[in-house]
């Protein structure tokens, strides 16, 4: 009659209890460290310093590229520190990236309207942008904030004295940048711009040994400024001190791979010298450098006619006369004609190549054209006679010999033996 009793399940209440501590310790130390669900989780934030900081690093190793994505990520990061938008706008000033530069000087300008700096760096930016009267205000306002600033002083010496080298200057200007320029190295000959400054006053009144000795000390205090480099080598082509001149080319173009004119330059070196086919490869590289650029287009025309590459000279020369459309698709604006010295010698060198291939009814054209617009030059007037001379022999004598004759250091076929009168180059 007694009822039998069943033995408890022990591994039952093992797991269970096993389950039940499971439950707690997920409740207790796991849940509360998993975010939410749908809420964005958070990320560390990097200090804006850091990124100034590493910017100077930059700067100091000459990697001036590297240095301005830098404070272009500090201002990213905070918008209101005055100081980054002032050295980047120096950077881009430093490599040729003007309307950049004036963005980034007004904006620290918002931020301090008495920022004296700022307004030298944006009239500096605007002088290269060829806006001097704009540029000329900025220096008023940055003078009337900080009389005393040798930067402020050096900035309007150089954008005086591109006012003169560009033939815009008024009477007077250039011996207000002779002042200004010597007021800016007096106050603080260990500051870079004074002496670029310096040596762009000295440069364009020919002074260029003094010129070169400026651009050096210049170097000296920061060597990664292409166009100091592209002023040095301007200045050592002056005084014919060719290797050096091409030294300071192409480290400028080791700086600033985007620009065409060290390039130039250095086909002009080697023009000057007589090789004209190395003149010709770096023309090519200028060309390829900025493709749209007329007077590249005309620089590499101007270097196959030294090189006796006519049918080529043509075809280059026509399209910085003439503009037009690149083998790339890429288009060119032509040239008018007028009295500078690189224009007339791509239109007297044209007409020529062009006449010399007895292609003379587009060569009269060219001449004529000379003769009515550059009257009063007398070596564009020259070479138009000359165009003229050479398609009025072949019409006189079809059947006469091509015999050659020494023209400044080159020889080129002609049908008399009259040299022709040419810019130097």
């Amino acid at each position: 009659m007694n009822k039998r009793r069943r033995r408890p399940n022990v591994w039952l209440i093992v797991i269970l209890i096993g389950a039940i501590g499971f439950f707690v310790y997920l409740n207790l130390f796991v849940i509360p460290t998993v975010p939410p669900p749908f809420i964005p989780t958070s990320t560390p934030t990097r200090n804006p310093t850091s990124f100034a900081q590493e910017a100077d690093t930059y700067l100091a190793e000459g990697r001036i590229g590297m240095a301005k994505e830098a404070f272009q990520a500090a201002i990213k990061a905070d918008p209101y520190e005055l100081s980054n938008y002032l050295t980047l706008a120096k950077l881009q000033i430093y490599s040729g990236e003007y309307e950049a530069a004036r963005v980034n000087a007004e904006n620290a300008l918002l931020l301090d309207k008495d920022q004296s700096y700022a307004f030298s760096l944006l009239a500096w930016a605007k002088g290269f942008m060829g806006e001097y009267l704009e540029a000329e205000a900025d220096i008023e306002s940055a003078l009337s904030l900080d009389p005393n600033n040798a930067h402020t002083h050096a900035v309007y010496a150089y954008i005086l004295a591109l006012q003169v080298s560009n033939n815009v200057g008024e009477i007077g200007t250039v011996d207000i940048a002779i002042e200004e320029s010597r007021l800016a190295l007096e106050m603080n000959p260990d500051l870079l711009e004074a002496r670029w400054a310096r040596g762009f006053v000295l440069e364009i009144t020919s002074n260029y040994e003094e010129a070169i000795q400026q651009l050096k000390a210049g170097v000296e205090i920061d060597d990664s400024i292409a166009d100091l480099h592209l002023a040095l080598g301007r200045n050592y082509l002056a005084v014919e001190e060719y290797d050096q001149a091409v030294f300071e080319f192409t480290k400028a173009y080791s700086l600033n791979p985007t620009d065409s004119a060290p390039n130039w330059y250095i086909s002009r070196v080697y023009a000057r010298i007589g090789e004209f086919a190395k003149a010709v490869q770096y023309a090519e590289q200028a060309v390829a450098d900025d493709p749209s650029d007329p007077y590249m287009h005309g620089n590499l025309g101007s270097m196959y006619y030294r090189d006796l590459q006519y049918n080529q000279a043509i075809e280059s020369l026509e399209l910085a006369v003439r503009g037009g459309t690149t083998e790339d698709g890429v288009v060119v604006e032509g040239l008018p004609l007028d009295y500078t010295m690189s224009v007339m010698e791509y239109y007297s060198r044209y007409g020529l190549s062009l006449a010399r291939l007895n292609r003379c009814s587009e060569a009269v054209q060219v001449a004529q054209a000379m003769l009515q617009t550059l009257p009063d030059d007398e070596t564009a007037v020259y070479n138009a006679e000359e165009v003229i001379r050479i398609c009025q022999e072949a019409l006189d004598n079809p059947q006469t010999p091509t015999p050659t004759v020494e023209e400044g250091g080159e020889t080129v076929p002609t049908l008399t033996p009259t040299p022709e009168m040419e810019a130097e180059g």
